[in-house]
């Protein structure tokens, strides 16, 4: 590999503080984060907007799978280019996708246009999230790393509390092509900094791009996605549809893996699953996301159908469970950074979302908003424990020229937990709906829910009181299913958390000769020049 070197900011191992050229990176990398996260959200706020302005009402559900499609797929790539070719040049690039995929989605004058430059911003997408991780664990090393960490979780509670909020807003005020638009400004600023500040070593390797190994694995990504997004839906889990897109999937990803031991510059090299750590944060990230997007798509729906609470302020909603997760980050974080030691977090956080979840699925058409405050509370801390240390320890455990690929991998762990927690529980959540309503409301309830198990206000407000009462209950019968299940797969986070090795991070002290094979060398900026 041939290096051009470039001046790069130091980085304050002893806990010091950062120079202000870090500290700009870091905002910059931060707005890039909260365009990846915020955008979903936002858009999902104007969707009635855009439908009733482009038609295609049948096509709906594809503006959001088109997004996620690309999102998943393009995120290993993403990892795997910055390794070969150079951090910088792969995120800015990203970011110029994502722009342009904003720029002309809100210029779209039809629902297949739509989707198709949907899928140009998912592209970008994909690389944001990697990007920002994956620089953060090239400027600042793992123990200091720890107290970003609260940062990072602060834009992920902003973006799930304010989304649907602002939204809304800019869709009745400025119309729904701004809640594309509004990327602009916000993207071009991140674009600004991270060229003028950001100096990173350049790369360049000089072995191909492994082709075929990254569409064996999109193609196997897009597959899971689809059977999940799709599963139960648009077909039945046992269609004959569904059953294509699990053989295409399966085959997929097995000649991905048997590629991948052959391949000259592997886009997802086996290697660092030899790594135990690398291995069981993978497992806990992907757990993580399992529950953590089960229970944002399931809590509001619970609050606004059972509790009555406005759909208007669906964000605020969670704001128990986003505001523990926040501050036992942030708390996580300072004591990772002050201590060097971290296996308590996952073990202690495994431990709080079983007993989260497990408290929720005890929710009923009795509890009161405060209780079920406290219950979301205690899941919020659990993934607060969780959510940046899973990345923290992948990243520690692999050496600095993996660090993309561990940053890729990690976070498509935790997005194919989301579509699987989405998928799984929702099935379950349904199928117990439709359940109850044709127990307690008979012939009418089976009318009720069978188009949909999941009634808008509009809808249960012109339901017959009976009918209304059933689905209440149907509704708390079906959360409690889907958090109990949740509860036992959360189970498999403790194990996993149980075996995971406490390697010291750098700065931590030496690592023990026992602890190589585990501990990256991870270099400071300064180093790496």
């Amino acid at each position: 590999m041939a290096d051009n070197t470039a001046a790069a900011a130091p980085v304050a191992e002893d806990g010091g503080k950062q120079p202000r050229s870090v500290r700009v990176v870091l905002l910059a990398l931060m707005i890039a984060m909260l365009l990846a996260m915020l955008d979903n959200m936002i858009v999902g706020t104007a969707m009635p907007t855009i439908v009733g302005e482009l038609g295609g009402l049948e096509h709906l559900s594809w503006v959001v799978t088109a997004y996620t499609l690309a999102t998943a797929a393009s995120t290993p790539i993403w990892g795997k280019l910055g390794d070969m070719y150079g951090r910088k040049g792969a995120f800015m690039t990203s970011i110029v996708i994502f722009l342009i995929g904003s720029a002309l989605s809100g210029m779209s004058q039809d629902m297949g246009q739509l989707i198709g430059f949907r899928a140009v911003q998912g592209l970008g997408a994909g690389g944001l999230m990697v990007g920002v991780m994956a620089i953060i664990g090239d400027l600042i090393p793992p123990r200091e790393r720890g107290k970003y960490q609260g940062m990072m979780a602060g834009v992920m509670a902003f973006a799930m509390i304010l989304g649907p909020l602002v939204g809304g807003s800019i869709t009745d005020h400025w119309g729904w092509r701004w809640s594309f638009y509004i990327n602009l400004p916000l993207g071009v600023v991140a674009l600004l900094a991270v060229s003028a500040v950001l100096h990173l070593p350049r790369k360049r390797v000089q072995a191909k791009i492994d082709y075929l190994g990254a569409g064996l694995l999109a193609l196997g990504i897009s597959s899971i996605v689809l059977v999940t997004t799709w599963g139960g839906t648009e077909y039945s889990w046992g269609s004959a549809r569904i059953m294509e897109l699990i053989g295409i999937g399966v085959a997929a990803l097995v000649g991905f893996v048997f590629w991948q031991t052959r391949a000259a510059a592997p886009i997802m090299p086996l290697h660092i699953f030899r790594s135990r750590n690398f291995t069981l944060m993978s497992v806990i990230g992907f757990i993580t996301g399992f529950v953590m997007f089960g229970a944002v798509l399931f809590l509001p729906l619970y609050q606004q159908s059972v509790q009555g609470a406005s759909a208007t302020n669906s964000g605020l909603l969670l704001l128990p469970m986003l505001g523990a997760m926040l501050a036992v980050s942030m708390v996580a974080g300072r004591v990772t950074t002050n201590s060097g030691r971290y296996k308590v977090f996952p073990l202690v956080g495994s431990v709080l979302m079983i007993v989260g979840l497990f408290l929720l699925a005890q929710m009923d058409t009795g509890t009161t908003r405060l209780t079920s405050g406290l219950y979301m509370a205690v899941l919020g801390a659990g993934m607060g424990c969780l959510m940046q240390i899973t990345m923290l320890v992948a990243q520690n455990s692999v050496e600095m020229k993996d660090m993309g690929v561990a940053s890729s991998s990690t976070t498509l762990f935790r997005t194919l937990g989301s579509s699987f927690g989405v998928a799984i529980m929702g099935a379950l959540f349904n199928h117990r709906v439709q359940d109850v309503m044709a127990e307690r409301a008979g012939a009418l309830g089976s009318k009720v829910t069978e188009q949909s198990a999941q009634l808008d206000a509009a809808s249960l407000a012109k339901l017959p009181t009976a009918a209304r009462e059933a689905y209440q209950y149907a509704v708390s019968s079906g959360t409690h299913s889907a958090f109990l299940l949740g509860s036992v797969v959360a189970v498999v986070a403790l194990v996993a958390a149980v075996f995971v090795k406490e390697v010291p991070l750098k700065g931590a002290g030496a690592p023990k000769p026992d602890d190589a094979q585990d501990a990256a060398p991870a270099a400071s900026i300064a180093e790496a020049v």
